[in-house]
Order: structure tokens, then sequence, then C-alpha cells
């Protein structure tokens, strides 16, 4: 076990010690860290943090609060109205909404619809919220997302998620054309989240070839997205001037992403609690900072431990690393007969032997918000203490997806 590895477990152990597992935390002193140095990759332009991964009002506070960050990016209109009600002033839903009756509630509200702004890429979602309106007349701000995939060979493959179907710059002002014409309706933004570049690990440990082959599709995608990103926004504000942002990148790609003068601001989270599937990037080596302990409950033999639960899958195309990583102590693995399991895991390695009934292991959840999916609250710890323990959006009795 490395000693600063060996030195975190002793921590966290000692600052829990008075609590029984299974149990979440958020190390606030790895926390502030990649906050700070998501402030420095992003160059002096603002980071919008994206609250699907923290879940969290408290920490979604706490890393507002530092400068260089100005934001929210939202994954439900429920979420959304729900955090504007909380004194969030900025809040931008970065996914279309059929949400009839939070659009109601927008529409109805001066507060909520300065504070919200929504996303659309189709002209039925606008039908679609004056329909649902219900008397409301509240003018609601709009963001067009722009698809950010690398179409190769003609358009016959892509390279990047499914998302917006506006594409092209002459697409996007069309689009604009359309919200600019229609009465209660605003266009503020255009968000361009370019998955591939952003998600996609590229120095992948004991896969050189893999690793090689993402970088060179990267640096493409890098060179075709910038030239592009920059012909839609000047498209766009042909249509409207005023335009206030265009919102892009993500974690992995907060330097190449602000390095377009066309991107007037940077959106990430997960790089805040730095889960496993963000240990694979040239550009940054993030703390972890999000962790969950599960509790020996069994020894069945010589070299094997078994924990209660454990099996918190991320979303994802199902795979080995969508699961979670036991991580503290090092050197334990899961059966390849079982893998973690709902009820109980079992955890090979010699270092189980070291293990008695009632100690913790410490695991890393694959992404990052999806972890408070499955606890009510954090504790949050500083040093070799906890010095809060603050509710989940879950803890807080709401599960939005």
């Amino acid at each position: 076990m490395t000693a600063a590895r060996a030195a975190d477990r002793a921590r966290y152990d000692r600052a829990t010690a008075h609590l029984d597992a299974p149990l979440a935390i958020v190390d606030l002193d790895a926390f502030d860290a990649n906050a700070d140095d998501l402030v420095r990759r992003a160059g002096g332009k603002p980071v919008r943090v994206a609250s699907k991964s923290v879940r969290c009002r408290t920490l979604l506070e706490r890393v507002l609060a530092k400068d260089g960050f100005a934001g929210l990016m939202s994954f439900t209109l429920a979420e959304s109205l729900w955090l504007a009600r909380s004194g969030f002033d900025d809040v931008l839903l970065a996914y279309p909404s059929v949400d009839r009756k939070g659009y109601a509630e927008l529409a109805s509200d001066p507060k909520l619809a300065a504070a919200v702004t929504v996303m659309v890429d189709d002209p039925a979602q606008l039908r679609l919220i004056d329909g649902a309106r219900d008397g409301g007349t509240e003018v609601v701000r709009v963001c067009l997302e722009l698809d950010t995939s690398l179409k190769l060979l003609g358009g016959r493959a892509r390279v990047g998620a499914r998302r917006s179907p506006l594409h092209s710059p002459a697409q996007l002002a069309e689009m604009a054309r359309t919200v600019a014409a229609t009465p209660g309706f605003k266009l503020v933004g255009i968000m361009a989240y370019e998955g591939h570049i952003a998600g996609v690990g590229d120095s992948v440990a004991g896969r050189p070839l893999r690793s090689r082959a993402v970088r060179l599709m990267q640096a493409t995608a890098r060179r075709e997205l910038a030239v592009r990103r920059a012909e839609v926004v000047r498209a766009v504000r042909a249509v409207v001037p005023d335009l206030e942002f265009v919102n892009g990148g993500g974690t992995g790609s907060v330097e190449s992403t602000v390095a377009e003068d066309a991107v007037t601001e940077v959106a990430a989270g997960s790089g805040l609690y730095v889960p496993r599937l963000f240990d694979n990037y040239r550009s940054f080596n993030g703390r972890p900072a999000a962790l969950f302990a599960q509790p020996v409950v069994r020894r069945p033999g010589v070299g094997v431990v078994t924990v209660l639960g454990g099996g918190y899958p991320a979303s994802g195309v199902a795979g080995r690393d969508r699961l979670p990583v036991p991580y503290l102590p090092e050197g334990l693995a899961y059966d390849p007969q079982e893998g973690p399991g709902e009820v109980q895991t079992p955890l090979l390695g010699s270092v189980a032997d070291d293990l008695l009934i009632g100690d913790k292991v410490w695991f890393r959840h694959a992404k990052a918000g999806e972890l408070c999916e499955r606890f009510d609250s954090l504790h949050l710890i500083e040093g070799d203490a906890v010095t809060a323990t603050v509710p989940t959006y879950r803890g807080e009795g709401h599960t939005f997806l």
C-alpha cells in the first residue's frame, strides 16, 4: 500500500470510527483542491458546475462560493425549479424536458423564469412548452444545443453521443430564427458538450494502443469542433446579437474547450469528486474526494472477506469500468465468479486476512453524482474528523431520475 493511500485510509477510519457502514464521505481537502485545479485549468473563464455530478446542495453552495465558478448545469426541469427556489439564480437545464407541470410553474413565476434556462433543439419542444403554460405569461429563457459529434465517411460514421439533431451552423441559425419569431421565448445561449473528448480517458493503464487511438480521435475531433463551433456562434449571433453565453466542455476537456475564443464558459462537475473513470487522463490528475465504505461482515476463508452490499454500477454501456472499485485498503479485488453484489460482495486478496469483522472497506464509484442516489447523506471530512453531515438530493426527498 502506498504511504499516501495508507494515510488516507487511516484518516477515514479514524474520522468515521463512531459511524456504522455503509456510509459515504467527501474529503473536503481533496474536494477543494480539485475545485482550485478546475479554476486553474479554465484559465479565467467561468466554470459552470454540473449538478448531476454533485447532487448535494451544501456542496454546490460550497463550490459556487469560490472565485472562478458561476452558475449550475442541471439535469431535469424539476431539479432546476427546486434549485432556483432554493436560491440558485443561474440554472441551465442541460437536457430537453416534457415536464408540463414544471413548465406551467416556470411560466407563472418571475423569479423562476429569470433563474432557469431550458434546452431546446426542435420546434416541437417550443410548442410543447407553449401548450403547457396554463396561463403563465413569463418569458422562457432558451438555450440551443449543438451536436458535437465527429461525422466521418460523409456522415455514415460518427464518434460521439447522440444528442441534439442540430449539427451545422445553418441548422442552429434556423432554430435561432424560430425561437426569435416565437412570442414568449428568449434565446440566451448555446451549449455544446463534447463527451467524446471530455468523457473518454486518453491514457488507459495497460492499453497503450487504445490510448493512442483515443488521442488521435480526440485531436481530430477538437480541430473539427473548434472550427464548426465558431461558425455556429457567428451564425446564431447574426440572428441574436446579445447572446449571453456559449457553454462547452467537461472535466476532461477544460483546457482545449476554453482555448476556443467562441466559448465563454466551461462546464464541469465530475472533476470535483474524481470518480474512477477520471483516472485515465493526461491533462489532469485529480484527488479522489468521494468514497463509500462497506463493512466486513464475513471471513469465508483465507484471502477473502465479504462486505455488505456494494453492487452500485454506473450508467453507460455495461462493463467492468462501470463498477465501483475497492480502493482502501489496497490489494482487494472482486471474485470474478460473483463481482459486486446487491446484498453482499466477496473480496479477494492477501490483505483480506488483515481485516476483521466490522472493519470498513472503502470504494470509489465509477461515476460522480450517481453515488448520491445510494446514500441519504454525505459525511464531510476535514483532516481526520467528520466536521458535518449533509443530505444528498435523496436525503432531501428528491430522486429526480
